[in-house]
């Protein structure tokens, strides 16, 4: 489904999904304006074209003791593709490599990671990041506090772009 062939329902549910992946069919049909199977159709349709990934449950770390969070700069000594490939298999398989993202400039990559605490994230660095292969440097930032965190992307943004183009 390309962008341009998403009608304004397909939009909706998309924004809706977003905010509330629980809802049931039937109270996203209500919300969106339409009956409950083309609602259901139109979420299939949705998630075979892609515009749907997954759905998870966004879960409270701190209320499970992961009280530090960390973005860690890293700068690898060679940026050839296979180099490239090679760091992000190996995040892969760090857990507390929570999201893991290839940057352009002087830094390679970005990582946001979790741990219990500062001493666990302090052997992850010293005993993995840094000891890792082709890892030139690592610049970390400890999170004091996070003034928002949104997934996803702003549909009235969207929707407003899409105003404008009419």
């Amino acid at each position: 489904m390309p962008r341009s062939s998403l009608d304004p329902i397909d939009r909706q549910i998309l924004a809706e999904l977003q905010a509330d992946g629980r809802m049931t069919n039937v109270e996203l049909a209500r919300r969106v304006g339409i009956s409950a199977p083309p609602c259901l159709r139109r979420v299939r349709a949705l998630e075979e074209a892609g515009y749907i990934e997954n759905y998870h449950a966004r879960v409270n770390a701190r209320a499970l003791g992961f009280e530090v969070q960390v973005y860690a700069m890293v700068s690898l000594g060679r940026q050839a593709e296979s180099d490239l490939v090679a760091f992000e298999a190996r995040c892969r398989d760090w857990p507390l490599v929570r999201e893991c993202h290839m940057l352009n400039g002087e830094t390679d990559f970005i990582l946001r990671c979790v741990a219990t605490d500062l001493g666990s994230f302090q052997s992850f660095l010293t005993g993995e990041l840094t000891a890792a292969e082709n890892v030139a440097s690592v610049r970390t930032s400890l999170v004091i506090r996070d003034a928002k965190t949104v997934p996803g992307i702003p549909f009235e943004v969207l929707e407003a772009r899409l105003a404008l183009d009419a």
